[in-house]
């Protein structure tokens, strides 16, 4: 159900023609909140953890990266006006809309590398028309930011965009602090084209629109040819692996932070043909492209007024991070770049095509994960990974399944056990009240298409985990070794809660299932635990608002206990049963396999 504005509504999302529109339809509900001066979008009270100067920065920076890559490609954008005023009144320290001086690691840094950007590629509608006075004052306050020092992360490449455009405008900052995180950026890399997010080795969704978007721009704008062959090869290689966290119906997986920016990701594909690098038929490229935002389309992930929330599917704060402000989401503008092609290249002249995916499942080494790509909706059963203590760390990196059409849940509560949703995670308590999931690693393996992971809930509580694709259903193998009782509960997919109890139950046995007229979630048990299904608190979800969990729960007893299940989630069928139960392997023949197959997986080296 839509609320309100949608900007997309009844934007058919084929053509270029299409996606032109969309980025201008999702422009206009902004319009009312920029300051007289044009400097400031103030959207909303809400704040992030840096400055509210710095949070109306971003909501007027982040546009840019839609609207520059329109007009570039030929498109209509009417208010650079609105801009230019903004942009002189922003970094004059005398206006009342002054961004702020700028400071090592400041989020004005990430907010300058749109503009550098558009002064790269629409430089005549941004630049030009400024006086001599105006335009020394705007490279000195970007020269002033580069000059800063930057996260250890993907941040390093907005000095990159900032001297792109500054170059651009006969402005040469000096090379040498460039080519300095040039250097570091190539220090990320993985194999197979993946990157990893700073020091800290996650592989998350990040990855193609905070490190190949950024080096596709650079290759195909900087001159700097044999780096651009670096991040095109990379790019190429990245594409074989990231397009497996795509469903036939264009959904991607939401799996890490900041899953506020949204279609931000789909901005990979628009970058590989931005920098002319046919990873796969451009049909294929472009049909990864349009299905993401045809999907997206579809999302009621607007406030009232059409100005994009902060949320995943829908408006919830939740699922955000610290640095998340009301206009974070327009990172999402991204997606756009392709707009600056012509209607000639072959992105846009292909006829869209269906994904060629090969078989599944399929392993991800450098993202600890194995993908089951399934009739209705992609999986990856994932060993967990290691990030900073941002919000629900645990619920984004840690659980043992992802889904495009399932999500997850984060934790509303942490102090109210019998309330934890713990959908595809193994949860403990030891008050009965209090309780805990896994949030990093000991050792993490891959064999084929099968993961291990050794981890502890407590300190003096360890836990190794198996997890087994088979067919429709992946199994979950556990050894809990605790020195006192546990209460421990564990989840499968929480799907959809209807209106008006429109669900059945059936709790016997070790099974516990749970369907809706849409949606059927199972999990079976292969030990003591007790089975049951769990309405978790609202809004917990990142895909529905309202949803249902089916459970085993169980208290553990001192020593070592091995438990087992079995967990399915798919779309329901009228009179269509859940496919057989899968047989269940055994975990010394598991322990044999990974002691003479298994391989370590980089993402977990800190």
């Amino acid at each position: 159900m839509t609320i309100g504005t949608h900007p997309l509504s009844g934007n058919p999302l084929q053509t270029r023609a299409d996606v032109q529109r969309a980025a201008g339809d999702l422009f206009k509900p902004l319009l009312p909140y920029f300051s007289p001066s044009g400097a400031r979008v103030r959207l909303s009270a809400m704040a992030a953890h840096f400055d509210q100067a710095a949070a109306e920065l971003e909501g007027f920076a982040r546009p840019l990266w839609g609207i520059a890559p329109l007009v570039a490609g030929g498109g209509r954008f009417e208010h650079w006006d609105l801009y230019r005023r903004g942009l002189v009144c922003g970094t004059d320290p005398e206006h009342p809309d002054y961004w702020g001086d700028i400071t090592d690691i400041d989020q004005r840094q990430v907010e300058l590398a749109a503009i550098g950007f558009t002064l790269r590629i629409a430089r005549e509608h941004i630049w030009d028309p400024l006086d001599d006075v105006q335009k020394k004052q705007v490279a000195a306050y970007l020269l002033a930011g580069r000059e800063r020092d930057y996260v250890n992360s993907n941040w390093k490449f907005f000095r990159i965009l900032v001297d792109i455009g500054l170059i651009h405008c006969g402005i040469e900052p000096g090379a040498e602090k460039r080519e300095i995180y040039l250097d570091d950026i190539d220090g990320f890399v993985m194999e197979n084209g993946w990157y990893r997010d700073g020091p800290i080795r996650s592989a998350d969704h990040y990855i193609p629109f905070a490190f190949h978007y950024y080096g596709l721009i650079h290759a195909a704008l900087s001159g700097d040819a044999a780096r651009a062959a670096r991040y095109r090869e990379r790019a190429a290689e990245f594409a074989g692996a990231i397009r497996h966290w795509y469903a036939a119906d264009g959904s991607a997986l939401p799996f890490g932070r900041s899953l506020t920016y949204r279609f931000a990701h789909a901005g990979f594909w628009g970058a590989l043909a931005f920098a002319g690098v046919e990873a796969l038929p451009w049909g294929q490229i472009k049909g990864y492209y349009l299905r993401n935002l045809r999907w997206w389309a579809r999302q009621p992930m607007f406030e009232r007024d059409g100005v994009l929330s902060v949320g995943y599917c829908y408006p919830n704060l939740l699922v955000s991070e610290g640095y998340n402000s009301a206009g974070s989401p327009y990172w999402a503008m991204k997606a756009f770049l392709p707009l600056a092609l012509p209607q000639d290249h072959p992105f846009w002249s292909a006829e869209e095509e269906a994904p060629d995916d090969g078989e599944t499942p399929v392993p991800l080494r450098e993202a600890g994960m194995v993908m089951q790509k399934l009739p209705a909706h992609t999986v990856a059963l994932s060993s967990g990974q290691h990030y900073a203590r941002w919000r629900g760390t645990a619920e984004k990196y840690g659980k043992f399944a992802y889904s495009t059409r399932y999500g997850f849940s984060i934790e509303a509560n942490d102090r109210h056990f019998p309330s934890a949703a713990c959908d595809n995670a193994l949860v403990f308590s030891r008050d009965g009240l209090h309780f805990r999931m896994r949030e990093d690693n000991e050792a993490v393996l891959i064999a084929g298409d099968r993961l291990y992971a050794k981890w502890r809930v407590f300190e003096d509580v360890s836990v190794e985990t198996w997890l087994v694709p088979a067919g429709d259903w992946h199994i979950r193998l556990h050894e809990v070794t605790t020195p006192y009782r546990l209460d421990v509960a564990e989840g499968g997919f929480a799907i959809a809660k209807p209106e008006f109890r429109a669900w059945t139950e059936e709790v016997s046995g070790a099974c516990a299932q749970v369907a809706t007229a849409a949606d059927i979630s199972v999990i079976i048990g292969n030990d003591s635990r007790t089975p049951c299904v769990l309405s978790p608190l609202s809004n917990t979800n990142v895909m529905a608002a309202r949803t249902l969990v089916p459970q085993l729960r169980d208290t553990l007893e001192a020593g070592t206990t091995r438990l087992a299940c079995a967990v399915l989630a798919q779309p329901a069928q009228a009179g269509e049963v859940p496919p057989p139960q899968p047989e269940f392997p055994e975990i010394d023949d598991l322990r044999e396999l990974f002691a003479s197959t298994g391989r370590s997986v980089p993402v977990f080296e800190k």
